[in-house]
């Protein structure tokens, strides 16, 4: 039942946003003069057709339609930003792509204008008429705390300053009974024996269980919460847990699994990533195309050997593919590099060495504009690397890894990252490097890889470093 309440309510709020969408589209067409009869929007009307579902996905993919009861303003307005930017850059590279010439540049920018200001006004009235809503006691949840320790003493606070919330703590029980009579201010109303009884003779919502996980109580607990219909809930130690996402699900429709992800990256989100990478990717190997001659030039005059230089390389899990790029050495610089590992300026497993006697004249400007990467966008669109991740190591440095270097290749490795946009020529430990990937892999989201990429082009321009 309040699963298909849950579902109505995202369908009538998913509809409202396609009416706001239109309502923008409409306006916009209008402010620019377009707008002289319904049949003339047909031209743009694939627009349209493209913004509802990429919005009202990218909305989905920023939890807009779950329960904003417990989300502050500020990050509703900036999720809804972030969509908006993100959605703006898809069909910019949509238009570039089918309809490069004769599309108004304006009607497309006064249309993301107030598909924001509509949908952050539809967001915002509807989480403040909640609120007051909730104030006045109605549409509220009762809560039953189990534990009294810092967790839940944390927790309390939180609700407690947080009214609009509509969360009402109607008791408190306490591992070694009643103890003192309240806790935070909340009334102990028993021990963790007397959770069922209570939840029976009381209008209990939901269960918060702060205190010792993994014991026969708890699972007892929450069978019987279960049988009974009362969301149970479980606060982890957040503090010490090493996962970025955590899910409930039935292995082969019958076995409930426990799944603890140690990546932000769930299928949907790869979707996105990879539609941005194929895009990505396109432009980049059209870029490639065109300098392709001068750069294939330079290199054959200055040495002999081939223009592409290509390497085993690691990626996900250990995968291994052929990494491409300009050749910016001499023909045999593999051989060369076990006489110069003496040289290495990195700490741990990374070759770096400042002026490299392998390095070309033509290799050292490459490097210094980038340019000798340009051909991964080819490893980009085989699905081999991404335009951001890590930096792909090679099987030798892979050897030498500790455990928890390896998470490094838990992802497809980019182009570019965070190390990379962090001052790469200035980070010289490995495990720094390392800690830079595994902050990229835990907090990944469509948003960094876009604040990445824009960066990267910063970075390339103004001459702060090569990728």
């Amino acid at each position: 039942m309040l699963k298909q309440q849950a579902r109505l309510l995202t369908r009538v709020a998913m509809a409202l946003d396609a009416a706001m969408i239109v309502a923008a589209f409409l306006i916009s067409y209008q402010i620019t003069g377009h707008f002289t009869h319904l049949k003339s929007i047909g031209r743009y009307s694939w627009i349209l057709l493209c913004l509802i579902p990429i919005w009202l996905y990218l909305l989905t993919r920023f939890n807009l339609y779950a329960s904003l009861r417990t989300r502050d303003i500020g990050e509703i307005i900036a999720d809804i930003l972030k969509v908006h930017v993100i959605g703006a850059i898809g069909i910019a590279c949509i238009i570039f792509l089918l309809e490069p010439t004769g599309f108004s540049r304006l009607l497309f920018v006064i249309c993301i204008t107030f598909c924001f200001i509509l949908i952050c006004t539809g967001k915002l009235c509807i989480k403040l008429i909640l609120a007051g809503i909730r104030r006045r006691g109605y549409n509220t949840r009762n809560l039953l705390i189990i534990g009294c320790n810092p967790k839940s003493e944390e927790l309390i606070d939180l609700i407690k300053r947080h009214a609009k919330w509509g969360l009402n703590i109607i008791g408190v029980m306490c591992e070694d009974g009643y103890g003192d009579k309240t806790f935070q201010g909340c009334q102990v109303v028993g021990s963790t024996l007397d959770i069922v009884l209570f939840c029976k003779d009381n209008p209990v919502d939901e269960v918060v269980w702060c205190t010792e996980r993994g014991t026969v109580e708890e699972e007892n607990t929450f069978i019987a919460l279960a049988e009974m219909g009362i969301t149970f809930r479980s606060v982890l130690d957040y503090r010490t847990l090493p996962t970025t996402r955590t899910e409930l699900s039935l292995f082969h429709s019958r076995i409930p699994i426990v799944t603890f992800h140690f990546k932000a990256f769930d299928s949907g989100q790869l979707l996105a990533k990879r539609i941005l990478d194929i895009i990505g990717s396109i432009i980049g190997l059209a870029i490639t195309l065109v300098l392709l001659p001068f750069i294939a030039l330079a290199i054959k005059l200055e040495s002999p050997g081939s223009v592409f230089f290509s390497q085993d390389r690691v990626r996900e899990n250990g995968r291994i593919f052929k990494c491409w790029k300009f050749r910016s050495m001499i023909a045999d610089a593999d051989e060369l590099k076990q006489e110069l590992l003496d040289r290495n300026e990195m700490s741990g497993a990374i070759f770096k060495i400042a002026d490299d006697p392998r390095v070309t004249k033509v290799g050292q400007f490459l490097r210094r504009t980038s340019l000798d990467e340009l051909p991964q966008f080819w490893n980009v669109l085989r699905g081999e690397m991404s335009l951001v991740g890590t930096r792909p190591p090679t099987p030798d440095e892979v050897a030498s890894y500790e455990n928890w270097h390896r998470k490094r290749i838990c992802i497809k490795p980019g182009i570019t990252g965070l190390w990379q946009v962090s001052g790469r020529n200035q980070i010289q430990d490995f495990d720094e490097v390392v800690r830079l990937d595994i902050r990229y892999i835990e907090e990944w989201s469509l948003w960094l890889d876009i604040k990445l990429l824009v960066k990267t082009i910063w970075v390339v321009f103004a001459r702060k470093g090569a990728l």
